[in-house]
């Protein structure tokens, strides 16, 4: 027969990595467009492409819907983030520590800048970093390196929070 105490006993188990990396991948991609489409206006989602230049009015609609279904995405990807939160938590997951957090968030805006970076700006060239520039190339590169930094580091913090995190967390768990 057990007794209250060891009934009432919860298991920690480490956090789980998907909803900080989730909700980095939206907030980078929140960042990106709010920061370059819309405060300083590098550049929008479609604006390399001929058929949609920002300098006409018709041109700028399509580009103004290509940058609101994108958001749109981010803001699912944010929903996504904070709904695996709440489902770790009441799974016994523990809450992440500031460095395992905040590191898997760098991690994913990284991420979401080296895909975006690669398929957008290199690949199907839609947008580059800066398309008001007549050679863009300099400017999608640095956005790239800055992407490969955020992914290192926030690793880097991440795992450092992770190391923490492990003398509070017994080692049975530790692979759960």
């Amino acid at each position: 027969m057990t007794t209250a105490t060891e009934k009432d006993t919860v298991t920690a188990k480490m956090p789980s990595v998907a909803p900080g990396l989730l909700l980095g991948l939206g907030l980078g991609g929140f960042i990106d467009g709010i920061v370059m489409h819309e405060i300083l206006q590098w550049h929008h989602m479609v604006s390399h492409v001929d058929d949609y230049p920002t300098d006409t009015v018709a041109g700028l609609e399509v580009n103004v819907l290509a940058d609101g279904f994108f958001h749109a995405a981010t803001w699912l990807l944010v929903w996504a983030g904070t709904i695996t939160t709440l489902v770790s938590w009441r799974r016994g997951r523990l809450a992440p520590s500031w460095s395992f957090h905040i590191g898997l968030l760098l991690t994913g805006w990284g991420i979401f800048n080296v895909v975006e970076g690669v398929i957008d700006h290199h690949v199907l060239q839609i947008h580059h970093v800066r398309d008001d520039l007549g050679g863009p190339l300099v400017w999608d590169i640095g956005f790239l390196v800055f992407g490969a930094f955020l992914v290192a580091a926030g690793w880097l913090l991440h795992r450092r929070g992770v190391r923490a995190m492990a003398g509070t967390v017994s080692a049975e768990t530790l692979t759960a």
